[in-house]
């Protein structure tokens, strides 16, 4: 399959304003893909390393998908760097997007290297769109990458017109849907995003890949889509999305 990071037509407009779309890369032959789903990582490039190289279908992986809060607080685009370069040695297909802790630089940086999914469509698979948006709504902590949920609505509705003649769609955010097991944080609140939600009962895609909520690993289904958070990269949290003639999402944990 073709590097989706490696070709500057794969992604997407990311302009607020544009609805024009660039062509997607067509990955080659029919086969099933499968792609490693991690998030949270917070900037420990060494326990990423670690987690890769401890999974046993790392070899035959496509690619390695990112959820958010790639770099530690205040880390930037050093750490952010760390984390993706100790991906990249063990699978050279790293998509990634910012979580909320992640500084805007970051972003930007993700965007020169060519591999941000935050408010991009890239193809993975036959008739198969990958969509992000990355950050989360607004918590409590004042944390670099916070955005209102008519923001996310806004994005979103953009992705969906730029991915519209793909039969499946993947949506990649790092804020949960709201009132799911996915955003239940360890005090009870639901944290996650109002805008998400609806946008996944109106649109169902196949599958969302969140994070977020460390404590909140876990999955669901929300009408037909499946909805996964695989826990903090700290924890061992990882899963594997398959994509075959079904869409198939295995939550995994390190050590268990």
């Amino acid at each position: 399959m073709p590097s989706p990071h490696l070709n500057a037509d794969g992604a997407l407009s990311s302009s607020e304003t544009s609805d024009a779309a660039s062509p997607l890369p067509r990955p080659d032959a029919e086969r099933e893909r499968l792609w490693i789903i991690a998030g949270d990582v917070h900037g420990d490039a060494a326990l990423l390393a670690d987690t890769l190289a401890a999974i046993p279908e790392l070899p035959r992986a496509d690619g390695v998908i990112l959820t958010g809060d790639v770099s530690r607080a205040g880390g930037g685009v050093p750490s952010a760097r760390a984390v993706i370069e100790a991906a990249e040695a063990l699978c050279p297909v790293v998509l990634a997007q910012i979580g909320n802790i992640d500084q805007p630089q970051v972003d930007a940086w993700l965007d020169e290297k060519g591999i941000n999914l935050h408010r991009k469509a890239r193809e993975i698979a036959p008739d198969t769109a990958i969509i992000g948006v990355g950050g989360s709504t607004f918590t409590p902590f004042g944390t670099p990458s916070e955005f209102p949920e008519a923001r996310y609505a806004e994005w979103l509705k953009e992705l969906a017109a730029r991915a519209a003649d793909h039969k499946r769609i993947i949506l990649v955010s790092h804020t949960p849907p709201k009132d799911t097991v996915c955003d239940k944080t360890s005090s009870g609140q639901h944290v996650g995003s109002r805008a998400v939600r609806e946008f996944i009962e109106e649109r169902q895609p196949a599958a969302c890949l969140c994070g977020h909520v460390h404590e909140a690993a876990g999955m669901q289904l929300v009408g037909r889509t499946q909805v996964l958070n695989p826990g903090s990269l700290g924890s061992g949290g990882y899963a594997l999305l398959r994509l075959g003639e079904e869409t198939t999402l295995t939550p995994r944990r390190i050590g268990t």
